[in-house]
């Protein structure tokens, strides 16, 4: 009888997690296991939702974005059933070990259930880059490459119309996607969560820049950023299972009130969930293609509890409970070399 491992991809979906389950699926059945996918995150460990996944089905998935598996948000820890549900099916279908692909509220939940001796493997996955413990998590370098793209085509039409266009890009806690693509993009006021949004200071930056005879600006802001009252905006107050509200708007509130400040005309263009869609690039293609081999790896060794990493160029394991709740946030130094750059 096979070997059985089962596989899941949980959280927002993000360009790279078609590469990693098709390289879990190439590892594994190399070395004699079979996989079982798990559908819809941690949902389809409660309601025993599966699919096979072998060389047939991972076919052609390399260059696509999303995941053929499915996601969901759901949090198994919030039911006591569901709870017994997922430990129950995980023994039903005989695994060996399970991979799961998240970011940080899916991972959480597999340290938990690393605690109540299930035999994971963690892959990190998230266009925010937040997760600590990893250089890198594949989806980041698409959603910057995204960012960048369309803030290189605003540069044009702001230019044309002699505005201030304020780009809101993805970010919840740390503003990694808004300084990468704000720095590449040539972006003349970068905001992020990391640091509360000072209204005045950004006014004078655009009003200098204008009065050396730049009639344009480019404003990035995450979307997690904060006015000084210390509240991020949201679109509703309605929370997930893992108490998050939706994001969103921030953009629009700074935009209204650039224009209200400076007399500039502002316009404001939200990302939104096109960072997460398409193709992913080749680093996160190959990225990804990295870790699924070597949570395969990990698993032949026996090694659970842990989650595979990029440090430098080298991929590592590092232990599950460190990671989870522990978010990385963007580099001083990083957004000290953005700042030169402001107005």
């Amino acid at each position: 009888m096979a070997r059985k491992i089962g596989c899941l991809t949980g959280g927002g979906d993000c360009p790279g997690l078609n590469p990693v389950i098709r390289a879990v699926v190439r590892k594994a059945n190399h070395e004699g296991l079979e996989v079982i996918g798990i559908r819809y995150g941690w949902k389809g460990l409660v309601t025993l939702d599966t699919m096979p996944l072998d060389a047939q089905s991972v076919s052609g998935i390399l260059p696509k974005g999303g995941t053929i598996l499915g996601t969901s948000r759901t949090n198994p820890f919030k039911d006591e059933k569901q709870l017994a549900q997922v430990i129950d099916n995980y023994k039903k279908l005989g695994l060996e070990a399970l991979i799961v692909i998240g970011g940080e509220d899916t991972l959480g939940v597999a340290a938990k259930f690393a605690d109540k001796k299930l035999q994971i493997v963690g892959i990190p996955k998230t266009i925010d880059n937040d997760l600590s413990l990893t250089d890198y998590t594949f989806g980041f370098d698409t959603a910057v490459n995204i960012a960048m793209e369309a803030i290189d085509r605003l540069h044009t039409t702001a230019e044309s119309h002699n505005r201030v266009m304020v780009v809101e890009t993805m970010g919840r806690h740390a503003g990694w996607i808004a300084v990468y693509a704000g720095i590449a993009g040539g972006a003349d006021v970068i905001l992020i969560p990391e640091e509360e949004i000072d209204l005045d200071r950004v006014c004078d930056l655009l009003r200098k820049r204008h009065s050396r005879g730049k009639q344009f600006s480019i404003v990035v802001v995450a979307e997690g950023a904060k006015f000084k009252k210390g509240e991020v905006v949201t679109q509703e107050n309605k929370i997930d299972e893992f108490g998050h509200v939706r994001l969103g708007g921030v953009g629009h509130i700074l935009g209204e009130k650039i224009e209200e400040k400076t007399g500039f005309e502002t316009r404001v263009t939200v990302l939104g969930h096109v960072q997460r869609g398409g193709s992913p690039t080749a680093f996160d293609r190959v990225l990804g293609t990295r870790f699924g081999f070597e949570a395969v790896r990990l698993i032949l060794e026996k090694k659970y509890g842990v989650m595979v990493s990029l440090q430098g160029n080298k991929i590592v394991s590092v232990p599950l409970q460190q990671v989870a709740g522990d978010v990385k946030l963007v580099d001083a130094s990083l957004y000290e070399i953005a700042k030169v750059f402001f107005g």
